[in-house]
């Protein structure tokens, strides 16, 4: 086992990494199902943001997982679709006082989350707006434009800070870890 991605050496995702600093914290929340999926990207984000922390599981304890939200004074803003008739966005803020909540797990499985965690429910969203369709050609999608975690990550934090240029360091560290894992299934 590689001790950095915590993969087999065989499917080593360390070579897609590329160090991406941004203002903005990112906390992944994985689902304990995405954990040993090969081709879960949550793992790569963690490795590429410097400041992100993953933390598994469905349903968290309400203090625990409020600590986790609002650790540092920062303000969480939940990376997931508006509800029809909410507010479509989260208000601007200085993006070194944001933390972007990312729940890494299969549509059914993030709403679950929601279900089980009224505090997320709570949380002001973030809904991405005018994104291309997803890379992520390892994995079947309803509609071109759901996204991977990792993607809808890299453009959320494009919108949050405009860095642009971190977006398309993200978007080519996907790249190379999708190109990887489409070896895999070839060869398999």
């Amino acid at each position: 086992m590689c001790a950095v991605c915590e993969r087999p050496q065989a499917a080593c995702i360390c070579a897609s990494v590329v160090r991406v600093d941004s203002p903005v914290e990112v906390l992944i929340l994985m689902h304990p199902l995405e954990v040993g999926q090969a081709k879960n990207s949550g793992r790569l984000l963690n490795l590429c943001l410097p400041a992100s922390r993953i933390v598994v599981g469905e349903a968290f304890e309400p203090g625990a997982l409020d600590a986790l939200l609002h650790a540092d004074g920062r303000r969480p803003v939940l990376l997931y679709p508006a509800e029809a008739g909410a507010d479509a966005g989260a208000a601007p803020m200085e993006p070194s006082r944001l933390r972007l909540v990312v729940l890494d797990a299969t549509w059914r499985k993030s709403r679950k989350m929601l279900y089980l965690n009224p505090l997320l429910r709570s949380l002001p969203r973030l809904a991405l707006a005018d994104v291309p369709a997803s890379g992520y050609r390892i994995r079947k999608a309803h509609a071109p434009h759901q996204l991977s975690s990792f993607e809808a990550a890299a453009y959320a934090l494009a919108q949050l800070t405009g860095e642009q240029a971190a977006c398309v360091r993200l978007l080519d560290a996907f790249e190379s870890f999708v190109v990887q894992q489409a070896a895999f299934v070839r060869s398999a």
